[in-house]
């Protein structure tokens, strides 16, 4: 059964698998699911629809699936989902998504959540990220797969972060970083194409020198998106990583960092 500190306060409603670890002080609201492997260390605090996939461990002071800062927002029925082996360090807070934004926000896999980290409602945050200490992620934000954002950064609502891109700390993101990037500054600019990132993911020395080339018409060459877009494909730049780059930039609502 699952161990469970005497001081404690959960809810006889939320769902616990049998192994779950639940620390001094913690408290789990009714609505609450909390997968085997979880643990929830001193004064941790999970509340609404909020549910924890295995192995995903949780440090103390914590508040998950409290309501959405959004004034709009009148009590209804959303979610948290966060998937398995995740890190979720003291003082992070992580809301609920809102009706407008889709109902739901979402943490996948093995990510690293540092202290103090902010993520507002309806964001979408992939596998394999690490968001460092005291980042402000706000509402209806997209961070993919492998992405890496700087301690006190702040990501603008509505922004994406591409996958495998890092975003240095003490940066202000407000419009989308390409995916495979380095930005940097105050209002986030592009500085270069993550190489090491794309090196750890596997990536092979021609996919890499693929993405370093379209970067370079993409980005260097003066032209506008569109023609620069066109001159990328008759390049035969025919990697994976090359097509979910130009998918990225045709999707941006924002635009993005140049």
């Amino acid at each position: 059964m699952a161990d469970i500190h005497s001081t404690a306060i959960v809810d006889p409603r939320a769902k616990i698998a049998e192994d779950v670890v639940i620390g001094p002080y913690a408290t789990v609201g009714p609505d609450v699911e909390l997968a085997a492997g979880v643990e929830l260390r001193s004064h941790a605090y999970v509340w609404g629809r909020t549910s924890l996939g295995e192995g995903t461990r949780v440090f103390p002071f914590a508040v998950l699936g409290e309501e959405p800062q959004d004034k709009s927002f009148s009590g209804e029925s959303t979610t948290l989902l966060i998937g398995r082996e995740n890190v979720i360090r003291e003082h992070v807070t992580i809301h609920v998504g809102t009706p407008k934004g889709g109902g739901c926000t979402r943490i996948g896999n093995d990510n690293l959540i540092m202290n103090g980290v902010h993520v507002g409602h309806d964001t979408q945050i992939g596998s394999h990220c690490i968001v460092a200490s005291q980042c402000a992620i706000a509402g209806h934000v997209e961070v993919q797969d492998h992405a890496v954002v700087g301690g006190l950064s702040g990501i603008h609502q509505f922004a994406r972060i591409g996958e495998s891109s890092m975003v240095a700390a003490l940066s202000g993101v407000t419009k989308d970083a390409p995916p495979f990037s380095l930005v940097a500054g105050e209002r986030a600019t592009l500085r270069g194409v993550n190489v090491v990132g794309l090196k750890r993911r596997g990536a092979s020395p021609d996919s890499r020198r693929q993405v370093r080339r379209a970067y370079q018409i993409l980005f260097h060459s003066k032209l506008r998106l569109e023609p620069a877009l066109e001159r990328v494909r008759e390049e035969d730049l025919d990697s994976p990583e090359v097509a979910r780059l130009l998918a990225f930039l045709e999707s941006s609502r924002r635009g993005f960092s140049r």
